[in-house]
């Protein structure tokens, strides 16, 4: 075999050569790629889900907070209303039958309900 003939053999096998380290090396980027892009994917997605569930119990506090001022109003109308008939209208007897009376204690009974359920939704997220 001639010379030029080894040199030319040499060089076609050098560059089959690199061209296999070429496509591996491709092949290996694009994996490397795919993998990055499906990591950072995920990352993301969770962010997202801890983002949405932060604000979902931020809504729960913010929620119970009103109903617990909401429930001080409302004490604050029993209150009221059980000063007026034993003082101002010196009714004979209050009894939680009274119709005002009556009245305010659902109401009461109804925004503590909905508190309890708040506070359940709140702990069902933290547990």
């Amino acid at each position: 075999m001639a010379f030029s003939d080894r040199m030319k053999s040499f060089f076609e096998t050098s560059a089959q050569v690199s061209k296999d380290l070429v496509t591996k090396a491709g092949a290996k980027a694009q994996d490397l790629g795919e993998k990055g892009y499906k990591a950072s994917k995920d990352l993301l997605q969770k962010a997202g889900a801890k983002a949405q569930d932060i604000g979902e119990t931020t809504v729960l506090k913010v929620e119970i907070k009103q109903l617990e001022g909401q429930a001080q109003k409302c004490i604050g109308r029993l209150g009221t209303e059980v000063y007026s008939a034993l003082v101002e209208h010196e009714s004979p007897g209050i009894t939680s039958d009274t119709p005002a009376i009556k009245a305010i204690l659902a109401e009461i009974a109804l925004v503590k309900e909905a508190i309890e359920k708040r506070e359940r939704e709140l702990q069902d997220r933290k547990g």
